[in-house]
Formats: structure tokens, C-alpha cells, sequence
């Protein structure tokens, strides 16, 4: 039997998608089952000749060009109508800023899953600070400051960074339901984030275990992942970051802090796929994960904030906790050990994973149930049956960008938004459908549990949360 489904919107003029890695194949069913628009009017923009077989194979119209700061003006405005259609931005080493400005001075809704610089940024800026995360998301926020209103420019908006944020307001309601507490959902951004003050949440992990996996082994010298593995070594390279909350206790030797912008973050002298940290999902309980920087992290505590953003009476920690598919980590210890990364790289794909699920939610702590992981428990099984082209991590990003999408449509004149900005119950109505199973599950384990005595730590046990329990020395 043939699922229905929805259309929720006709998009007029072109559709133009940068981008046609892993999430840009997956994300184009959905467009193509979800909105109607003329076929002949939607353009990829991508580089790599490796896709030019699949985009020839189904009549998909090919720009094989790389985007620069010298042509993208050029390239994009020979391709997208003033006024009319969409840019779907999910590629790499190009400026989300400059693109979405170009796409606003023009009235294009514009969507992307991540801040993305030009092309050497990541390596070839010698300032830590400047590399951080922290300073590609105030940019962002600074043009939204400066130049309020405006068409929709999405920001940010795949699974995490996008759903995520979605996730941590879904279990805020969860939480006030179960603790007995008013469980309408506040209207604005202040009430937001003083429901959360007023339910005792410390922090967030935006907690995420793939146990995707194939019969081959991983070969030595190949870079494996799930998704991008440019996207994954170059976030993996930047030092590592956190949301820093006013309940912490101890602030880390290696640790800075940022004098302007929101100050909700600091980062670690350290790169955040070697920086370990103490967490918990669902399938395997505690486990550790990478402390891999995301704009989630900044952007969740900035939302959440109670206060002035320099002195805040309230503010939680956030960060990211991955642990990445047994592939990936491999060969994360591969590339870290040898002191450089491997030449080839490959995405697993659907017909290739024989078991596994990405589990990936948020996880809410130090409240009076202790801590709730509310999240999404996708298996690639049944990513085939509801998708085509993605395993399930990619599945839940490619759904966030359809939901991203419909919501700009709904909002056209929002300017530009995060995740956390966005009604999150009509993204996740339209997301839903593709996360398997959403669940909560409440926990008592806590950073201070699964120690081994047999070797002292530096922990704190009076503030079982405090980040220099979750640290992993």
C-alpha cells in the first residue's frame, strides 16, 4: 500500500540546491513528494563529478561549478528569480552568510543545516577563537540585528543543529506534565527559558549514539562515517565548545571565554572530536562521546538565558556528546594518531548497513526525575522503507529541512531564524513522520556513577552535574 503524502506548499520559480552529498540526495524525495513546483525549474549546484551519473540518471539540471566568493553572486543570481522559489544550501566551504545575504537582498527563502565558511577557513585560521562556532554564529546573529525582518532565512536547520532545539522544548513539556507542572506552551522566548529555569534543568546533552554498522571491516586508510565526512573532520578540527551555564562551579584550565555577542559559550583549547565527555542515551546507558562543537550548544543556552547575557540570573550548559558510528571512531583514532587525514573517504550507505539505529535526543539534567533523554531511535531498516537515498542519521536531517522548508513558506517575512526560534510542534508535525520511534526515557544514572576507583579523579561530588564531572580526564 502506497503511503500518502502530504503536499504542504506549491514553490513558484526555481528551486535551487547546493549541494548533493548524502543529505542533498536525500533531501530532494522529500521535495519532490512534499511541494509542488515544476520539475525542469530545480537546479543542484555541485562540484564533484562523482554525482553527475545519479543527477543525469533522473533528468535532474547539473551546475557543476564550486561556489566562491569571486562567482557566487554571478552563478546564483543567473539561476534563482528575484522574488520567488528557494535555495536549499547543504554543501560545504561556502559562506552560509554570504549566501543567505545575497538570497534576502533578492527575496529568496533561503534554508541551511550549518554555519559554513569559505574554503580554508577551518584550517587556515591560526586564531582558535575566531574558528570557533561561537564567532560563525554572532556573525549570523549580527546580520540579523542589523537588517531585522525581511524574507526567511533559515539557519542552521538539520537534525542537529534544527530538530534538536524542536527535541528540547517537546521534553520541557514532557518534564512539566510529569512533575505536575502547567504544561501550556509559553509564546515567547522569555518563557521559554524561564520554564526551564522553573523545572530545574542545569543543562542539556544533546546525546547521540549510532550503532550503524556493515559486514566489512573498515579499511585502514579510509575515513568512514555516516554522513559527511568533510563535514565531520572539519567540525571534529574546531576546538572544542559548550553552552556554559550559571550553575557550574569550576571553569576549566584550558577554557575561554568570549567578551562580546551573547556570551552564552566558552571553548576549550582542545579539539572537540579527541575531548571526551561522560553521557547517557537509551540503548547503551553511560557512554562517552566526543565534545564535537555545534551551533545547538551556543544557541539553546543563549535561548534559555534569564538575565543579561553577561551577568545572567539563569543559563543552562549545552554541548554536543557524539558517539559516532564504531566506523567513524576508528577512524577519528586513525587520523588523530597519524597526525593527518586519510585521502579516502567513504558515507555508508542504506543497502550496505546490516544493523543498527542512530539514536539521537536530548538530555535534560539536574531536575527533580534527575534526567530525561526525549529523542528520535531511527533504524536503517526502517529508514528504506520510509525514505529513499540515506540511512537513518541522514534521514533525520533531511526531514528537518523539509520541515525547515514548509515552515519558511508558512513565515515568509521572519527574517532570519534558528531552529530555536521556529514553532517547534508544527516542524516536528511535519518531521514526525520520518524519526521512527520519538520516545522519552528518564534516567538516574549520573556523571558521578560507573567511576573507577581503582583511579582518583578530580571530580566534585557535591554538584553531580557540573561539568567537571562530565569531563572525561
Amino acid at each position: 500500500m502506497t503511503r500518502p503524502h502530504p503536499v504542504y506548499a506549491r514553490i513558484d520559480g526555481p528551486i535551487v540546491m547546493i549541494g548533493f552529498g548524502s543529505i542533498g540526495k536525500g533531501t530532494w524525495p522529500l521535495i519532490e513528494r512534499h511541494f509542488d513546483y515544476d520539475a525542469d525549474r530545480f537546479t543542484v549546484i555541485e562540484p564533484d563529478e562523482g554525482q553527475a551519473n545519479f543527477l543525469r540518471q533522473h533528468k535532474l539540471n547539473h551546475v557543476q561549478v564550486a561556489l566562491t566568493p569571486d562567482n557566487y553572486r554571478e552563478v546564483l543570481g543567473g539561476l534563482l528569480e528575484p522574488g520567488k522559489g528557494f535555495c536549499v544550501n547543504l554543501s560545504v566551504d561556502t559562506s552560509s552568510l554570504d549566501l543567505m545575504r545575497f538570497c534576502r537582498e533578492i527575496g529568496v527563502p533561503y534554508i541551511d543545516t550549518v554555519v559554513e565558511p569559505w574554503a580554508g577557513y577551518y584550517f587556515n585560521t591560526t586564531d582558535n577563537a575566531a574558528r570557533t562556532n561561537y564567532a560563525l554564529r554572532q556573525a549570523v546573529r549580527d546580520e540579523k540585528a542589523a537588517n531585522p525582518g525581511g524574507t526567511t532565512a533559515v539557519s542552521c536547520c538539520g537534525a542537529n543543529p534544527g530538530m534538536v532545539s524542536w527535541f528540547v522544548k517537546e521534553g520541557l513539556m514532557t518534564l512539566a506534565r510529569d512533575l505536575g507542572r502547567d504544561a501550556t506552551p509559553p509564546a515567547t522566548r522569555a518563557g521559554w527559558a524561564t520554564l526551564m529555569q522553573s523545572l530545574g534543568v542545569q543543562g542539556v546533552h544533546i546525546a547521540e549514539r549510532d550503532t550503524q554498522a556493515r559486514r566489512v571491516p573498515r579499511p585502514r586508510g579510509v575515513f568512514v562515517n555516516t554522513w559527511s565526512v568533510e563535514g565531520f573532520i572539519a567540525e571534529g578540527f574546531q576546538p572544542a565548545e559548550l553552552g556554559w551555564g550559571t550553575h557550574e562551579p569550576w571553569f576549566p584550565e584550558n577554557g575561554h571565554r568570549h567578551e562580546t555577542g551573547c556570551q552564552s559559550a566558552i571553548w576549550l583549547e582542545r579539539p572537540g572530536a579527541i575531548t571526551r565527555v561522560h553521557t547517557w542515551c537509551p540503548t547503551p546507558g553511560p557512554q562517552f562521546g566526543f565534545l564535537v562543537t555545534h551551533n545547538e550548544a551556543i544557541s539553546i543556552s543563549d535561548y534559555y538565558t534569564v538575565g543579561e547575557a553577561g551577568a545572567p540570573e539563569y543559563r543552562p550548559t549545552c554541548h554536543y556528546a557524539y558517539h559516532p558510528c564504531d566506523d567513524a571512531v576508528l577512524s577519528l583514532h586513525e587520523m588523530f594518531g597519524s597526525g593527518r587525514t586519510q585521502d579516502k573517504h567513504h558515507i555508508l550507505t542504506e543497502d550496505e548497513i546490516v544493523e543498527g539505529i542512530d539514536e539521537l535526543g536530548v538530555l535534560l539534567y539536574g531536575h527533580e526525575r534527575n534526567a530525561l533523554w526525549f529523542g528520535s531511535r531511527l533504524s536503517n531498516e526502517e529508514t528504506r522503507d520510509l525514505a529513499p537515498y540515506q540511512n537513518a542519521t541522514g534521514l533525520q536531517v533531511t526531514s528537518a529541512v523539509l520541515a525547515g522548508m514548509v515552515w519558511a513558506l508558512e513565515n515568509p517575512g521572519a527574517g532570519i531564524v534558528e531552529a530555536d526560534e521556529m514553532d517547534h510542534a508544527r516542524c516536528l508535525e511535519v518531521q514526525r513522520p520520518y524519526l521512527g520511534p520519538v520516545e522519552a526515557h528518564y534516567t538516574d544514572w549520573t556523571p558521578l556513577q560507573d567511576r573507577w576507583e581503582l583511579f582518583p579523579e578530580d571530580i566534585d561530588p557535591n554538584e553531580p552535574w557540573a561539568f567537571r564531572n562530565v569531563l572525561a580526564s
